[in-house]
């Protein structure tokens, strides 16, 4: 993070984290697997269906290749399927070229990568808010032998229980593809997707030979912290309980009330929204914070867009300024797709553009009514997955000093910053 504007009347700081992580991620893969499969091994020569997701998760490549490494000595026949609804642009070619960007490809893998945006209906099911949706199945997942689950659990960006992202999403919304994911947004309320992901779940696992599935979470400086593999009739519960951790270490804006947030960068391979909204807030109205959120941002800006988001800006219109390199990098057909099948379309409207961050903080002192920055509590930050080393304005300091007496926090001085 490197601010390109004046910055007297700054100073950093660093939180101080939970940092425990998996020193061999690869051994840890095989010993959770063997845990699984201890009892009873699949049928030698079959086929099985590995997903991989469209997040940027940490060792992700690592993990898929123990996995498939792993079923080849069972003497089983796997491929990886993107299990990521719309992303890559909604085509079979995009989502294999979202892998490549996280070194998922047959060669490094060591198996086939059969991405296909066609889907097979499993069933239907009614909600209890009475609408019938068909359930949507990656095509070839569904003919497969059987089907195994990777993916990470952590808190998603829009609803909140005690299942959020996870195995079964992925099982129910990444396996859905364009398709499948934009029925499910579309039709199921906010506050009904734990339930829609249950009875979806069961359903799924009734249609299909589910082996499994393994989950990850990682700590706050985005590492590997745990590995479990799970059977199918405990996917639900894995996810439960692993969420609960995943809350626990997950990395968080150390104070309460902002006026100006700005971060250098979204993109996709840090959150599904861009940036986000359990760290920024805006998680249930794109505009704002509501009451009982934390912190209260009132004002976000935009600096630019990841690489690996491949110009997918969704969530940019969850800011209120922009600078005009993000825009520019914006690819606005991907975009749209993303934010239609998640039915978020202000998440891809394009907010108040500028040409430098200093225009964008001269903005904000004007809407707040000060005459300079120190007096505005501003903070800086790299993306909303790297929390550690914050750059935060001198109103916030008295702030800052309670948080290192506690032990949350170091103020640093200019020689102890790591750039």
């Amino acid at each position: 993070m490197t601010p390109s504007i004046s910055t007297p009347g700054f100073f950093w700081v660093r939180q101080i984290f939970e940092t425990a992580y998996l020193d061999d991620v690869a051994s840890e893969t095989r010993l959770q697997l063997d845990r699984l499969f201890r009892s009873a091994h699949p049928t030698p020569g079959k086929s099985v269906a590995i997903t991989a997701g469209s997040r940027g998760i940490r060792n992700i490549d690592t993990i898929l290749k123990t996995v498939v490494e792993y079923f080849c000595e069972l003497g089983l026949e796997p491929f990886l399927v993107p299990a990521m609804g719309s992303h890559g642009g909604a085509t079979a070619k995009g989502q294999t070229a979202l892998l490549a960007q996280y070194g998922i490809t047959e060669k490094t893998v060591g198996c086939p990568i059969r991405s296909s945006m066609e889907t097979v209906v499993l069933d239907s099911l009614t909600f209890p808010h009475g609408e019938t949706i068909p359930i949507h199945f990656d095509r070839c997942a569904a003919e497969a032998d059987h089907v195994f689950l990777v993916n990470r659990i952590k808190p998603h960006t829009r609803f909140t229980g005690p299942i959020e992202s996870g195995l079964s999403k992925m099982l129910m919304v990444g396996l859905g593809k364009e398709t499948g994911a934009t029925l499910y947004h579309r039709y199921v309320p906010v506050g009904s997707f734990e339930t829609a992901i249950r009875k979806v779940v069961s359903l799924i696992r009734s249609r299909i030979s589910l082996l499994g599935g393994l989950g990850i979470v990682e700590n706050a400086q985005d590492q590997t912290a745990i590995l479990r593999a799970t059977p199918p009739e405990s996917i639900e519960k894995t996810d439960e309980e692993l969420l609960v951790f995943a809350k626990s270490r997950m990395p968080r804006i150390p104070f309460d009330e902002i006026d100006l947030l700005l971060i250098d960068r979204i993109g996709k391979n840090i959150s599904g929204t861009g940036m986000d909204t359990n760290v920024v807030g805006r998680k249930s109205d794109d505009r704002r914070t509501v009451p009982g959120e934390k912190p209260v941002v009132h004002r976000i800006a935009v600096c630019d867009l990841t690489p690996e988001t491949g110009g997918n800006a969704n969530g940019i219109g969850l800011a209120d300024y922009c600078l005009a390199a993000a825009v520019e990098k914006m690819d606005r057909n991907e975009t749209r797709i993303n934010a239609i099948a998640a039915n978020r379309p202000h998440a891809a409207e394009i907010p108040q553009v500028f040409f430098t961050e200093q225009e964008i903080l001269e903005a904000a002192l004007k809407e707040n009514g000060v005459g300079n920055a120190e007096e505005m509590h501003t903070l800086w930050i790299r993306d909303t997955l790297h929390l550690e080393t914050l750059l935060c304005s001198e109103s916030l300091r008295e702030q800052a000093k309670v948080l290192e007496l506690q032990g949350k926090l170091k103020i640093l001085d200019h020689e102890s910053i790591v750039p």
